[in-house]
C-alpha cells in the first residue's frame, strides 16, 4: 500500500510512463488506439490493470495471436519499471479491449465498461 501523500506522485509517474508506451505502440500495432489504467492504491500494486484498446475485435484478435502481445507486455513492463515496479510477470496487470466491443456491450460508455472490468480483477 502506498501512503496517501505518495499516491499523486505515483499517479503522475504512471501516466507519464504509460503515455510514452502508448505513443511507442501506435505505429507498431495495427488498430491500436489508446490505453488506460485503473488502480486501487490501497491494494497497490496488485490492483493495477493497464487496458490496451484496439479499434476493432478483428485487430485485437490479430494482435493477440501475433507478436503484438509480446510487444504490449514488454512496453507495459518497461513503463512499470520506470515507476519502480519491477516484476517478472506483468501479464496479470494487462487487459485488452476494443472500441467495437465497448459500443456493442456498453453503448460506448468506457467508464461503465472499465468499472465492470475492475470487478473481474
Amino acid at each position: 500500500m502506498i501512503a496517501k501523500r505518495e499516491r499523486g506522485k505515483m499517479e503522475r509517474q504512471l501516466v507519464a510512463s504509460l503515455t510514452q508506451a502508448c505513443e511507442q505502440a501506435k505505429p507498431l500495432l495495427p488498430g491500436f488506439c489508446w490505453l488506460t489504467h485503473q488502480v486501487d492504491y490501497t491494494r497497490f500494486p496488485d490492483s493495477l490493470v493497464v487496458t490496451w484498446v484496439f479499434d476493432t475485435h478483428a485487430n485485437l484478435a490479430n494482435a493477440l495471436k501475433g507478436d503484438a502481445r509480446r510487444q504490449v507486455l514488454a512496453l507495459t513492463a518497461d513503463a512499470l519499471a520506470d515507476v519502480g515496479l519491477d516484476g517478472n510477470d506483468v501479464s496479470h496487470h494487462v487487459d485488452f479491449d476494443s472500441e467495437e466491443a465497448c459500443r456493442r456491450e456498453h453503448g460506448g460508455d468506457w467508464q461503465r465498461r472499465l468499472r465492470a472490468t475492475a470487478v473481474r480483477h
